[in-house]
């Protein structure tokens, strides 16, 4: 029985990956499939980036549990840092959508 809830869990984990906003930029846009901060406004990258560097770390990924569920397979680079540019190809990768080049 417990071989049916690992691609189960697999599933809900790519439906998560695939809710993620692929705009989820350095900017303050974002999109329906955002999580929401306490403010109840959706959460930007700008949000998400607490030191302000551009990046999110592992802890800042935190706050966003369905990015925090894919950090490491979104850390093209594997340093423990996540690009926008990281994000971006990995959510083209998963079908959630263009890769920015709008």
């Amino acid at each position: 029985m417990d071989t049916n809830r690992k691609p189960f869990a697999l599933l809900l984990a790519a439906g998560a990956v695939l809710t993620m906003p692929l705009a989820f930029a350095q900017d303050t846009t974002t999109s329906a499939g955002a999580q929401t901060g306490a403010s109840g406004n959706q959460l930007t990258w700008a949000d998400l980036d607490t030191n302000g560097d551009g990046n999110l770390s592992r802890d800042e990924a935190t706050a966003h549990s369905a990015l925090a569920a894919v950090f490491d397979q979104a850390d093209g680079d594997g340093d423990g840092q996540l690009t926008a540019d990281e994000y971006r190809t990995f959510a083209a990768a998963q079908g959630a959508g263009p890769t920015g080049d709008e």
